[in-house]
């Protein structure tokens, strides 16, 4: 096998060379008093592609570098501008509910103004709607002049009653509860009857004389009977009659007039002045 020299070897001698060459140079300016451009020149020829790619490499790794830190920021800019646009979208939900609650509560104020009986608003914050019971929660109590036996409403009629109270909420037996039992009249033909509940979501009015004219549509009110609900107040509205001659009153079906089922505020109707 022919012995090769190292390529390192060449590497070198090319090296010196290129010193040897610069300093012949550098003594042939100096000897004869001419101008270092020349010599300038040929190391500027010599390493300008060395420091080409160098200057290339350097701006490579600061572009690098400056699109990172770039890509940071912009990152940091979203999450601000998400997290203010979560706060902006919360804030417009807040005040559209407010909003809503603002015209609905001025909607039962503007009806049971016209009443000229004392009342207060309250939230429903709460329903206990099982098989065996129909009641909801109301944020008022004592502390704001509620008691046992007030009745509740909305504008389109009956809820039901308070059957207690605490300082600062309220339990509310709505018509629908079996326990329920409302002395009441039709509107029309001024028949009596007692409207109960039947634990689902309709109640049943008995006590109505077979011989009483009574038909689907008609308009159920509170009689003022019972000590609960003032006279007047919009019960429901007969759903179904059925009349069998065997018997001495009708089975009649009717739907409450108010929603029970979805409600966000109502109306505590409180007792007038001097009536405790």
């Amino acid at each position: 096998v022919p012995y090769r020299r190292p390529q390192s070897k060449y590497f070198l001698g090319f090296l010196a060379g290129i010193l040897i060459f610069s300093l012949t140079l550098m003594t042939v300016n100096a000897r004869y008093g001419k101008s270092n451009l020349f010599f300038e020149s040929i190391v500027v020829w010599f390493f300008s592609p060395i420091q080409n790619l160098f200057a290339s490499v350097t701006d490579s790794i600061s572009d690098v570098f400056n699109h990172y830190l770039f890509l940071v920021e912009t990152s940091k800019e979203n999450d601000r501008l998400l997290l203010k646009a979560h706060r902006l979208s919360k804030q417009n939900n807040e005040l559209l509910e407010r909003n809503k609650f603002l015209e609905r509560s001025a909607k039962l104020i503007e009806h049971f103004d016209q009443g000229k009986k004392p009342f207060i608003l309250a939230k429903v914050i709460g329903y206990d709607a099982t098989q065996w019971s129909k009641m909801v929660f109301i944020n008022r109590g004592t502390d704001h002049k509620v008691k046992k036996n007030l009745p509740v409403m909305t504008d389109a009629g009956v809820v039901g009653h308070v059957i207690q109270a605490s300082p600062k909420a309220s339990k509310v037996l709505l018509i629908t509860d079996s326990r329920s039992a409302i002395d009441s009249l039709f509107q029309e033909t001024r028949e009596s009857g007692v409207t109960v509940g039947t634990g689902e979501d309709i109640c049943e009015m008995k006590f109505v004389p077979i011989s009483a004219m009574v038909s689907v549509g008609d308009k159920v009110i509170s009689s003022g009977l019972g000590g609960i609900f003032p006279k007047g107040l919009t019960v429901g509205v007969v759903v179904n009659v059925v009349r069998e001659e065997q018997e001495l009153f009708q089975n009649i079906m009717v739907a409450p007039s108010a929603d029970l089922s979805d409600m966000e505020e109502v109306a505590v109707l409180l007792p007038e002045r001097g009536v405790e």
